[in-house]
């Protein structure tokens, strides 16, 4: 049986087919590696996801780790897949060969990582962290702390988390109130005094070694914290410092969340005095670039995360669908409306109208967004090892303005396929013997993972859309009017119909950013940002969903069931998505303020 993580027959046709990720190979970075050397990666990404993630997915969901007022027990499966995920070198697979990487294009290394996190997205967090942190410091860190902190985690022996919430803050970073306050004349080194509320992966003992990346204010000379984000700045506070001390973090305690429950996450207390490093309170932590610069330093992280939270949900999206289609083969149910024979022979219920439906719109939201969170990574390559410097900042537009997208989309629309895998379940697919349930538990988190969508719709509509005279919104034009152009000029109908659908909903897109900006007053401008965000996002998907069709067309042999169903789900998209983008847009163009009026006192 194929596998129900994800399908390899798309994984490969999105990189190769539509992608080129092969032409990678012949920029000076990636020029040791070729198509057979990218799918040995992977090979080995699927076969450790398959027998080592998945196998505890359910039970890990099951037996949450367990704090008893002094340490944290986890079961033992997660700590030899991670065991595993290290021995095969993937925590370090796209860094330099001289930090023991494998230099694999991020391209690549999204797509190993979309098997483990369909595998199991809980143990998955421990692993994906670690990466973002050492990530972050390779951009921002001194090369004293990289050898120090870096090192170790891309060896899997040390583990790392990012610490920005506070529980009086949420994701407001500006109202931190976390100090950090001068430890010795170097103006390295600092002690750290406050509470970090949602820390995933912020206490356990699978390692040697917790780094937290952690946002703190350094308080001015009259002793008080500068309002604002410009007075943030971003420290590394180890669990243990270099000389096996314990460091002063403690932990209050755990929360537990409606899904990816195998994963700590923790309120975590620096500085309570609980351990006393030196004698002294306060946790020791050590200042990362220049001070006042936290918050920049961070977005390194906090833009791969997002790109990673919109993967998890499209992945968590796509193994819900692989689920529910083995489910709608299997399970009999029902006879053809015109049968008139209860005697006869049951149909599968694949082959009733609504569960093709319900299976062609999962097929629909988790290609399409599998699509998008590829292409965004191929972007990533091109803006770090494009050919040209007009190559590289194009890709940086492009990413810059596709992110809170690509972050959004999928947590929005994956979710769903989700919902609807349960439902092609029937009444099994609301118990927990079945897997689809958890996978609809674990995705919820991701529509508040790396921000809601009102802030990525603030972000999209409030920055994306006009900084730099527009230019990010004005590069994205000129992609979807090229893509437009190319289909037109195919012989295949239906991708001309498609084209000419896409092309009128990007006008319009257009036109009614436009129109909110001509207000002139902000708040009316901002009030309905989310519906943008939607709008857009869909559009956005459309237009992915044209290229893969359009690579399927050239790709492919006509008669490729593949094609077939690429086509078919495309068209779906077009048909009955697409649409709806329609009265989102006239509901903006009309700056309704129907929201933005409500009054606290009515509700």
């Amino acid at each position: 049986m194929d596998s129900r993580l994800l399908s390899r027959r798309d994984i490969d046709f999105m990189l190769y087919d539509w992608l080129d990720a092969e032409a990678l190979a012949r920029r000076p970075r990636f020029a040791d590696h070729s198509r057979e050397t990218f799918d040995a990666a992977i090979d080995s990404a699927e076969q450790i996801a398959t027998d080592l993630f998945a196998p505890h997915n359910k039970l890990s969901d099951q037996q949450e780790p367990q704090f008893d007022g002094e340490h944290v027990s986890v079961i033992p499966a997660v700590r030899r897949a991670l065991d595993a995920f290290s021995a095969a070198g993937f925590m370090a697979a796209g860094q330099d060969y001289a930090l023991g990487g494998m230099q694999l294009p991020l391209t690549v290394e999204k797509a190993i990582t979309a098997y483990f996190t369909a595998a199991n997205m809980a143990t998955s967090s421990y692993a994906f962290l670690t990466i973002g942190n050492a990530n972050t410091l390779l951009k921002c860190g001194s090369a004293e702390q990289v050898e120090r902190f870096v090192r170790p985690m891309l060896e899997g022996r040390w583990f790392g988390t990012m610490c920005l919430s506070e529980p009086q803050a949420g994701s407001s970073l500006s109202d931190i109130c976390t100090r950090a306050e001068p430890d010795d004349d170097s103006g390295h080194q600092f002690r750290l005094t406050g509470n970090k509320m949602w820390i995933s992966a912020g206490e356990h003992e699978m390692a040697e070694n917790i780094v937290h990346l952690v946002l703190a204010k350094i308080p001015g000379q009259d002793g008080k914290l500068v309002p604002g984000v410009k007075g943030i700045s971003l420290f590394i506070v180890p669990k243990f410092l270099e000389n096996g001390e314990r460091n002063d973090i403690a932990l209050a305690g755990l929360n537990h969340k409606m899904g990816n429950r195998g994963t700590t996450n923790c309120l975590l207390n620096f500085g309570e005095g609980k351990y006393r490093p030196g004698g002294r309170p306060g946790a020791v932590g050590y200042l990362v670039g220049r001070a006042g610069q936290g918050l920049m330093h961070m977005f390194h992280m906090m833009n791969e995360a997002r790109i990673g939270v919109g993967l998890c949900a499209a992945v968590l999206g796509y193994t819900g669908y692989l689920h529910a289609l083995d489910y709608a083969r299997e399970r009999p149910q029902g006879r053809d409306p015109a049968a008139k024979d209860p005697a006869s022979p049951q149909l599968p219920i694949i082959a009733h109208t609504d569960v093709r439906r319900m299976l062609l719109a999962q097929k629909a939201y988790v290609e399409g967004a599998l699509g998008l969170c590829l292409y965004s990574a191929r972007l990533v390559d091109d803006e770090h090892t494009g050919d040209s410097a007009e190559v590289r900042q194009r890709a940086g537009r492009l990413l810059e303005f596709l992110t809170p997208i690509t972050k959004s989309w999928p947590s929005q629309w994956c979710l769903e396929a989700n919902s609807l895998a349960i439902q092609v379940h029937g009444g099994y697919g609301y118990t927990r013997e079945y897997n689809v349930e958890q996978f609809y538990r674990d995705n919820r988190l991701n529509q508040i993972h790396e921000g809601t969508h009102g802030i990525h719709g603030l972000d999209l509509l409030g920055r994306k859309a006009i900084i730099h005279d527009g230019a990010l919104l004005a590069t994205m034009a000129e992609e979807i009017r090229a893509t437009v152009g190319a289909a037109r000029a195919s012989e295949e109908r239906q991708l001309v119909c498609h084209a000419n659908a896409l092309g009128a909903a990007w006008r319009r897109v257009e036109e009614v950013t436009q129109a909110l900006y001509a207000a002139g007053d902000l708040n009316k401008t901002l009030a309905n940002a989310t519906v943008y965000l939607e709008a857009v996002g869909h559009v956005v998907v459309a237009w992915i969903w044209l290229q893969q069709a359009m690579a399927a067309v050239a790709k492919l042999p006509e008669e490729d069931n593949f094609r077939r169903g690429k086509l078919q789900a495309c068209r779906y998209f077009y048909k009955w998505e697409l649409p709806k983008v329609q009265p989102q847009l006239d509901l903006l163009a009309n700056l309704d303020t129907t929201t933005l009026d409500m009054q606290d006192a009515w509700f």
